[in-house]
């Protein structure tokens, strides 16, 4: 049976971005299904971040450059001022799960902000990653303009928010076990491998017990 692993993440989270990688490896050639699942760090009306204040500065400086070069991850901290919201490029992600496209319209996000410094909260930037992994641009941009998966997309917000109590991202839901930052490949396979051991221990005999009129 498919193991499903669920990755709550921000579009403006470097962190999020330099977890996708490991995953990708520990979960290549195994029988997973990976969702990316929407959190908002700053949702509007709150004030998000500008790239030429101290704390961001300091913590790409101390932490995100130096992760991201033993990883071997091409990053920058980009220069949009201030960071964009991103309730629109999720809405566009509602969009591309429904047309299947959803792990790419995710990874182009990330590698459109953190490698291009490509401003992911202008509708116009948004269609044309869009129609770069293969979605209809004119129909992705009229369902950014309607705010057709405006809904969709407070739902997936309530769910992490208040139902999986995500508070920090990426957070990592693998089968039943949850974990937050960045984790190594190694650390994602054993995992992962554990969790498939106990998915296929439930699935053919948990539970099963002999009684006076048989088994069962």
């Amino acid at each position: 049976m498919t193991l499903t692993i669920k990755v709550y993440s921000d579009y403006v989270c470097p962190f999020c971005f330099l977890a996708e990688k490991p995953l990708q490896e520990a979960t290549a050639g195994k029988d997973v299904q990976i969702e990316w699942m929407p959190f908002e760090l700053r949702p509007y009306p709150n004030e998000t971040l500008r790239p030429e204040g101290d704390y961001l500065q300091k913590t790409w400086k101390q932490y995100v450059y130096p992760m991201a070069e033993q990883m071997g991850i091409p990053i920058v901290l980009p220069r949009v001022s201030p960071q964009p919201y991103t309730h629109l490029a999720f809405e566009g992600y509602q969009y591309a799960k429904e047309k299947g496209k959803a792990n790419e319209y995710n990874h182009r996000m990330f590698t459109a902000f953190f490698q291009e410094e490509q401003d992911i909260g202008d509708i116009d930037v948004l269609t044309r990653l869009a129609g770069e992994v293969g979605l209809d641009e004119k129909e992705f941009r009229e369902a950014l303009v309607t705010r057709k998966y405006k809904e969709a997309h407070q739902r997936a917000l309530k769910h992490a928010y208040e139902e999986a109590n995500i508070t920090a991202v990426p957070t990592f839901v693998i089968g039943d076990t949850v974990l937050t930052g960045v984790r190594s490949k190694e650390t994602l396979e054993k995992i992962i491998k554990e969790e498939m051991r106990k998915q296929s221990f439930r699935d053919f005999g948990e539970g099963m017990a002999c009684g006076i009129d048989g088994c069962e």
